[in-house]
Formats: structure tokens, sequence, C-alpha cells
């Protein structure tokens, strides 16, 4: 069989034939569906070319496929390029891998795979067309797509570059052949594994969303944790999904109480405060690994693509907190001194001595308290504060008290430091720093909720000395009775995360407060750089 084709980029395709010796009552449509079955023609795109005239029988228009041939006769072709009226456009692509029969890209978010009604044009495929002329002799407005991702979700799409190879992979799709791995930052920590086998169609209220509903199209997706926030407010996990249901990921994600970062849709979306500081825009969700047998060449391809720069950005922001910062250290070395320098730098302060002043007021839970259990030896009358002077010198010559008023107002001092914390927190300040002078004797330890540095004032005793005594007129008897309720300067100073040095004068210890803030920022900086660290190696692997 004689068979001349000539295939022009974007423009007619010329197929002349001649009828084989020996073939008789052979339908037209059949006949050039077998002898073009090695093209991107589909038999029923042949069908359509013949009624619309394009094919000529010994130079005689012919618009009926069943016509019957015989041996000799001359037939031709010509298949205009389809009417998909989309147009092309300028635009760039991220190309993963290219053969003459496929391509494997990259898609950014934000950018919609094929038009629609909502939106007609700006799509990746009027990208394609301009890039790849051959995709407009596929007929529709999706020439060469084969699936799809959202318009705000990132990553690997499979391109079929002719109408054959798209037939393949669609079919490789429908038997669930080929293996699609996202990543998603998700709201709180899942089980290492887990699995959602779950209906989905379309939600019975509201209708731009999905669901799980009885009644809807079989699918189930299952999840692996790759990382977890300590802290358990975020989790970044990779979900293979075995069908392919709209919005799947999505739906499942929310159905088992794990909706994504940033999906207004199916979750909570992102708090107004982390948006203005340009995170989580869009659902966190990147379609990750991509396998499936090349329909030409029959090898097995995997590829994997790691996420745009917003995923790795959202994550750390998220698990950036403020550093809470507790500043302790013995009688005279200059704590409050040093909290006076952190509040001219801007930096929120909260003294345990002030808290410690205001449970002491008339009404106040500290009042309460100890009027409660003492009477009026310590509180003489309803509208006077707790006389602290009465309460120290009973504290001093009663062992058994002091533990029992220690016990009692404690809990309500550390209460206050930590609503002083989360309202900081709230605010979005880098740090907040609390003076507690008995932090260590309290029983509190860096790192067990009380806070994440521990920071000691050190001085030279002989200048601690001079400051209680020329400065704040403490007696002998006052200076030994409160050092000996506190731990040794050497096991306090030994116990912190972090010391400033307070021996020299006001300022040097200004220097000191700012060499404090560096190392603080320095320290927090090091911790993002090692998460950013460790996704990488997560992409990388």
């Amino acid at each position: 069989m004689q068979n001349t084709q000539t295939a022009l980029s974007g423009k007619e395709q010329a197929h002349s034939l001649t009828v084989p010796a020996g073939m008789r009552n052979e339908r037209l449509d059949r006949f050039l569906g077998e002898a073009l079955s090695h093209t991107d023609l589909s038999r029923e795109k042949i069908k359509r070319a013949i009624r619309d005239g394009q094919c000529t029988v010994d130079g005689t228009v012919c618009t009926t496929p069943s016509t019957r041939l015989r041996s000799g006769q001359r037939v031709e072709l010509a298949i205009a390029p389809a009417a998909t009226a989309v147009e092309p456009e300028e635009g760039d692509l991220t190309i993963i891998h290219r053969d003459e029969h496929l391509l494997v890209i990259d898609k950014p978010a934000g950018l919609t795979v094929h038009p629609c009604p909502s939106c007609p044009e700006g799509t990746l495929v009027h990208r394609l067309v301009h890039h790849f002329d051959a995709l407009r002799a596929q007929e529709g407005f999706r020439p060469g797509i084969v699936h799809r991702i959202d318009k705000d979700t990132s990553g690997l799409l499979l391109v079929a570059l002719s109408e054959g190879v798209r037939l393949k992979l669609s079919e490789a799709f429908a038997e669930r052949t080929v293996e699609k791995e996202y990543l998603a930052l998700v709201h709180g920590v899942p089980p290492a594994t887990g699995e959602v086998d779950a209906p989905i169609g379309r939600h019975p209220t509201h209708k731009v969303r999905m669901a799980v509903v009885k009644g809807g199209k079989p699918a189930r997706s299952e999840w692996r944790v790759l990382h977890a926030a300590p802290e358990g407010h975020y989790a970044l996990v990779a979900v293979r999904i075995h069908s392919g249901r709209t919005h799947q990921i999505r739906v499942h994600m929310a159905h088992a109480g794990f909706p994504l970062w940033g999906d207004q849709l199916y979750g909570p979306g992102t708090p107004a405060r982390l948006r203005e500081q340009g995170y989580g825009a869009r659902q966190m969700l990147h379609a990750w690994h991509l396998a499936f047998t090349h329909p030409v060449t029959g090898e097995r391809l995997r590829f994997t693509c790691p996420p745009p720069q917003d995923f790795p950005d959202l994550a750390i922001a998220l698990a950036r907190r403020m550093t809470r910062v507790v500043i302790t250290g013995s009688p005279g070395c200059g704590k409050s001194a040093l909290l006076h320098c952190l509040q001219d730098r801007g930096v929120p302060t909260w003294s345990a001595d002030a808290a410690v002043a205001a449970l002491y007021e008339p009404g106040a839970d500290g009042w309460h308290c100890l009027r409660g259990r003492f009477g009026d030896r310590f509180v003489p009358d309803d509208s006077a504060p707790v006389d602290r002077r009465a309460l120290l010198a009973a504290m001093q010559t009663e062992p058994g008290l002091r533990r029992e008023v220690e016990q009692m107002v404690h809990p309500l001092v550390r209460h206050d430091m930590e609503a002083f914390y989360t309202r900081h927190a709230e605010t979005g300040a880098p740090v907040a720093v609390a003076e507690v002078p008995l932090f260590l004797e309290a029983g509190w330890r860096s790192g067990d909720g009380s806070c994440d540095v521990l920071a000691g004032v050190a001085c030279p005793e002989r200048e601690r000395m001079h400051r209680l005594t020329e400065i704040r007129g403490w007696t002998p008897e006052t200076i030994a009775a409160m050092t000996a309720w506190q731990w040794p300067d050497e096991d306090k100073m030994r116990a912190c995360d972090m010391l400033i040095d307070n021996g020299g004068s006001l300022e040097d210890l200004s220097g000191e407060t700012g060499r404090f803030i560096a190392a603080l920022d320095a320290r927090r900086e090091a911790a993002e750089a090692r998460l950013a660290e460790e996704l990488h190696d997560i992409w990388k692997d």
C-alpha cells in the first residue's frame, strides 16, 4: 500500500493512499483507520473529517464513511487543524522532561490548566499551544491534557503531544497505572500513616464545594507524615491518591481532621497576620511525584519535583514562634537594670516582682488566697493590700509558712507570666523577656514549657554586695535571709542557657544588652536554617 503523509505543524495534515490489490468492499473509514493507525488520528476523528468533506476517492469528494472501496482506488484525506478557539499566548513553561511524544512540566500555582467559562484565556493550554504548534491538531479546548490539577496547586503535569499518545495516557489514568503523590502542609499532626477511603461528590448545599457524601464516586487517599512541627500545629505530609476526584486531597484531609493550610474552601485558611506577610496565599498542595509507563517506548518513567519556595517559607513561618526568655540571677546582680535596657530597645518585658505586687492588691487572687488562709494577719481589712513587710518578716522566720505561701503564689505568678507571653506572641513580637528571681527555686526549668531561653545575669559577689548595702540599704540579716532562699550563684549561672555580664557600668550593660539581643536573633535564624535544610533534604530525597 502506498502511503504518502505530509504533517505540517499547526497546519493541514495530508494523507494520500492507494487501496491495495485484492481488497474489496472495505469501508472507507475502516480502511483509513487501519492505514493511519500509526498517527494520532482516531477513528472518530477520521469519520468527522470524511463527513466534513475532507476526503476524496479518485479525486471526488466523499462524505460517507461507510463507502465501499475497491483495489487501485486513490484515497486522499486532508485534516485541517481543529477549531479549538485556543489562541496561542506567550508565557513561560518549566519543562521537566520532553520527547517527541509527551511533556512533563512543573505547573506554577495560580495558573489554570485549560480554558473554562470563568477563565477563557491565560491558561496553561494557551502557553502550550504557543510553544508546541502540533497541539493545535488536537480537538477541543484541552489539547494534550490527560489530567489536571487545581489552579492554586503547583507541580507535575503530564501533556501528550499527539492524539494517539493522549488516548493511551488517558487509558493509563483510567486504569490507575499512573502513580501520583502530592506534598501538603496540613493543620495539626496526623498519625504517621493513614488512609481515607470515602466517596466524594458535590456538596449538598454548597455547590462550589465537593464533600464526602453517600452515593459519591469512590475515592481513596493515603498519607505519610514527612515532617511534624514539635508544637503540633502543622505537618508536611505526602499524599498518594488512588483515584482522581475533584479536590480529592483537600476534601479527604479535611474529612480526616487535617485541612490544608491556606485552603479557604475546606479549611480555616491562613491567619491574617501571616497572609499580610505574604504566607499561605493558596492551598499548600504540590504534585511532587509522578510515575507512568511511556505509551510508546514502554519504559517506566519517574519524576520528582521540589515544591516552590512558598512551601518552605510557610513551614518556617509556622515554626517561627516568639522566643520566651527568662532572666534570673542572685540579689544585686542587676536584673532590673537589664530589664530597663531591654525596654529601651522595644523588647516586651515582665517582672515577677511587679506581678506579685499586683496579686497582693485588694481583691486580687493573691490577696484572696492569703486572707482566706491567714485571716487578717497579713490583710488587716477588706480595703487594704497585703502587708508585704509583715509577710516577708514571717517568711524569714517561719520556713513552713514561707513554703506554704510559695505554693499558693508561685502558680499565680506563672499563670500571669504565661499570659504575658501569649499576648505578645499574638502581636508577632520576636522575643519577650520575663524577670523571675526565683525561677529555678520554684522548680521551673528552661525547656519544660516555662521558657525557651534562661539567661543569667552574672555579677561578681563583691559588686553585688556593694549594690545591696550601699544602694538598696539592705542589712546583713536581710541579705543572709534572702540569699538563703536561693541557689548559690555559681549553681544558678551553671543552669542558665546564656549569661549577661553586668559587672561594669550601665553603659557596659547597654552594650551587653545589644549583644544579648543579637545572640537571640542568631539563635532564631540558626533554628530556621536547620529547618530549611531539613525540608530541603526531604525534597531532595
